[in-house]
């Protein structure tokens, strides 16, 4: 095809030289110095045209041999330049493939091409890159000293004017990350507070934040970061629950009293207090405390929609109520009554139901749920002891000695 199209192209020329220059009627005569010249038009056409030519192959061969050095100067930057990259990418292939040795001294190689250079333009971003997978191969080979050089020499590096510092971020994060390895937490909040609002919105901050402070052993600022993460959807659902159900449980479980207890649970996010695992384990806490009035308070709620719950919510619930009758009121009993109607096939919440009957001194309403629930197997040996002891302090209220004597020899007797 492309010979078709010279090919007419070569006629388009030959068809238009024909046409104008097909007569040679014209005459070109110049006169120097006495001197007459007498040249066809035609003649006179092609030799411009050959001089122009001839022009202007000299100025190109001479413009040519003076930027011979330049164009040797950009050829060898060019060469230094393409060894450094490759470095850089070996670097990187070697840190991936866990060798760490290898990169560090590949990035190291990266370094010595841009500084043996002095005619090679400055790469802020090579370097910055080369000196955080130092500093990251360092860092796996457990040389801290010569790894914070490398990322201090990172951050100190200088930056191209308009460009984003998205270098610095990373290497803050890293360094975060680093601290979290090193068991720092403090210095690793310390950094991520350093970082830009937005950049500490960021599932990988906010993941590093979280670490710290479960670290650091403050379970409410956790909570707070890891609501943040379900809410970027770092966690899948039922992870999320989970973590934010354990971060409750440590922040109640590290009160030491009951104004302790109080603040921790106002601390909550509403959320957390209508879970009942987190209400029961809260409850069950007041109650070692002595603040069992206010532990019901707590689970008052969710006894009044015991349908709502799953069995093990149910299950948690109770529990907790067994550690928080004493000084049970008659209020209760209406939401006893209707949860022992609704669950009477749930053990846990049997027993609760009966050791309220039983704190209440409603005696003849307490055994039958107390039998019922001593009787499970399905029950932990704890709960059951409790409920033969139930019955046996019922049985000693209704005068009945021997069998008081029996549930207690039951009690002793569970495993």
């Amino acid at each position: 095809m492309r010979s078709i199209i010279w090919l007419v192209l070569l006629f388009v020329v030959a068809v238009v030289a024909a046409s104008t220059l097909g007569r040679n009627d014209g005459l070109v005569t110049f006169y120097w110095s006495g001197w007459r010249l007498d040249l066809s038009l035609n003649l006179f056409v092609v030799g411009l045209m050959l001089l122009c030519f001839a022009l202007v192959s000299a100025i190109s061969g001479v413009n040519t041999l003076i930027g011979l050095p330049a164009r040797a100067r950009e050829w060898r930057m060019a060469r230094r330049e393409r060894a450094a990259q490759a470095a850089l990418r070996e670097s990187l292939a070697e840190f991936l493939g866990a060798r760490y040795g290898r990169a560090q001294k590949a990035a190291q190689r990266a370094l010595s091409i841009q500084d043996s250079a002095a005619d090679l333009a400055p790469d802020p971003e090579l370097r910055v890159l080369a000196h955080l997978l130092a500093a990251s191969s360092l860092h796996r080979l457990q040389d801290r000293a010569r790894r914070d050089e490398h990322l201090a020499q990172a951050l100190r590096q200088p930056r191209r004017p308009g460009l984003p510092r998205v270098a610095d971020e990373g290497a803050q994060l890293l360094a975060a990350e680093w601290a979290l390895d090193d068991r720092d937490g403090p210095r690793a909040l310390q950094l991520l507070s350093e970082l830009p609002p937005g950049v500490a919105r960021r599932t990988q901050a906010l993941r590093l934040r979280l670490q710290a402070q479960r670290q650091m052993r403050q379970p409410l600022d956790a909570l707070r970061s890891a609501r943040l993460l379900a809410k970027h959807q770092g966690f899948s659902p039922v992870a999320a629950q989970g973590l934010l159900r354990s971060l409750a449980f440590e922040a109640i479980d590290a009160t030491h009293d009951a104004d302790q207890l109080r603040t921790a649970w106002l601390q909550l996010e509403p959320g957390d207090r209508r879970d009942p695992y987190v209400a029961a384990r809260a409850a069950t806490r007041a109650a070692s405390f002595g603040r069992h009035e206010e532990g019901r308070q707590w689970l008052k709620p969710f006894w009044e929609q015991m349908a709502e719950w799953g069995a093990d919510g149910r299950e948690h619930v109770a529990r907790a109520l067994c550690a928080c009758l004493q000084g049970i009121g008659s209020e209760w009993l209406p939401r006893l009554e209707a949860a022992l109607l609704g669950h009477a096939h749930e053990p846990a919440v049997v027993l609760a139901v009966g050791a309220a009957f039983a704190e209440r001194q409603l005696w003849g309403k307490a055994r039958r749920p107390l039998e019922q629930a001593a009787g499970s197997a399905s029950l932990d040996s704890a709960s059951r002891r409790l409920a033969w002891r139930m019955l046996a302090r019922v049985a000693r209220e209704e005068g009945d000695e021997a069998r008081a004597v029996r549930s207690e020899q039951a009690a002793a007797t569970c495993e």
